[in-house]
């Protein structure tokens, strides 16, 4: 399995609806220094499988692939093991385990199993997600998924990059364990957040993932390039 080495980066996500965007994508910006990583999801993988989708993307790069289901872990434990087998041949996997501890557990070790690096999150970008923007989602809940995986051995954390004041937080929270962890932030660019300041809220090992920002570029070279110069 390929893992991420460098400690700051840019990981296009790879939101485009055919193969052959995904193929431009990837030739335009897999050089570019800074960029570590490609993120996959819903949008190519359904209709064109997840085995199409990783070969397409290795047949220009090496770099680390991982799997955003858009959200996993919102079904029941057993699960797991069934999911983790369908996506063998990335790297990463994202979890947002809102379905619950015992699933949140289960879906994780199911990964392990499978040799898979395992991405959690727990707060996501947009508006009235969270209890306190009128969600659904208790206000401490992200908390708890975090400890959660923390104990488990989880050490990487998807974060919303629009919204730094709560990068910060998460992360002081994670650094009172003693933890060193590295977070995975979207929501930035087309969604409002702003690189410098995810990178600074975020420390030492922040990797900004963005979509429209780069794919949507009449450059996507200069564009992914121009957002690696902005990471301090």
């Amino acid at each position: 399995m390929s893992v991420i080495k460098l400690k700051k980066s840019i990981i296009p996500s790879c939101d485009v609806p055919n193969l052959k965007l995904l193929d431009k994508l990837v030739k335009e910006t897999c050089k570019v220094k800074g960029v570590s990583a490609y993120k996959i999801g819903f949008e190519l993988v359904i209709p064109f499988g997840i085995k199409e989708v990783i070969k397409t993307i290795r047949k220009r790069t090496p770099l680390p692939i991982i799997y955003d289901h858009q959200k996993a872990a919102t079904d029941i434990p057993e699960m797991g093991e069934k999911f983790m087998k369908a996506i063998k041949g990335v790297d990463y996997v994202i979890l947002f385990p809102m379905a619950g501890p015992i699933t949140e557990e289960k879906w994780i070790k199911a990964a392990f199993k499978e040799k898979l690096h395992v991405i959690v999150g727990g707060e996501m970008t947009h508006k009235g997600y969270m209890e306190r923007a009128g969600g659904y989602i208790m206000n401490m809940a992200p908390k708890q998924m975090f400890k959660i995986a923390a104990n488990l051995g989880v050490r990487d954390f998807v974060v919303p990059g629009n919204k730094p004041f709560m990068i910060k937080e998460y992360r002081r929270f994670l650094e009172s364990f003693g933890l060193k962890p590295t977070f995975y932030s979207p929501g930035l660019v087309a969604q409002g957040g702003d690189l410098t300041e995810g990178a600074k809220a975020a420390g030492e090992n922040w990797h900004a993932i963005v979509g429209r920002g780069i794919y949507k570029a009449k450059n996507m070279k200069k564009a992914a390039e121009k957002m690696v110069a902005a990471l301090v």
